[in-house]
């Protein structure tokens, strides 16, 4: 079986996806080994907490402001979702189906 140039996966390529993966598992598990050792405050506890929300805002927010009303009643839904339901997982699945519904892209 042979493979053509345009599926055929470079070594070198394959060593710098395998490198990258190695360094990125290294810095998030010498995170969590280092946080374990440490005596955190309260208040550096609470920013850990919250910090996967503030950095999923700082994503959205660039959107939001370039967006238009898709986006921002895609947000709206997102919002009132994760209000009633505390099932972050469904009201973003639900924010996006609605910018993809009122895009038309379906």
């Amino acid at each position: 079986m042979s493979s053509s140039p345009a599926t055929a996966l470079e070594p070198t390529t394959v060593g710098v996806v395998l490198a990258m993966a190695v360094v990125t598992y290294a810095t998030k598990a010498g995170g969590l080994w280092l946080v374990g050792r440490l005596e955190l405050t309260e208040r550096a506890e609470t920013a850990l907490e919250v910090l996967p929300g503030v950095i999923v805002v700082s994503i959205v927010a660039g959107e939001l402001v370039e967006g238009g009303p898709e986006e921002w009643l895609g947000a709206a839904v997102v919002a009132l979702v994760a209000r009633k339901t505390e099932r972050l997982p469904l009201a973003l699945v639900a924010g996006i189906g609605t910018v993809v519904l009122l895009r038309g892209s379906v």
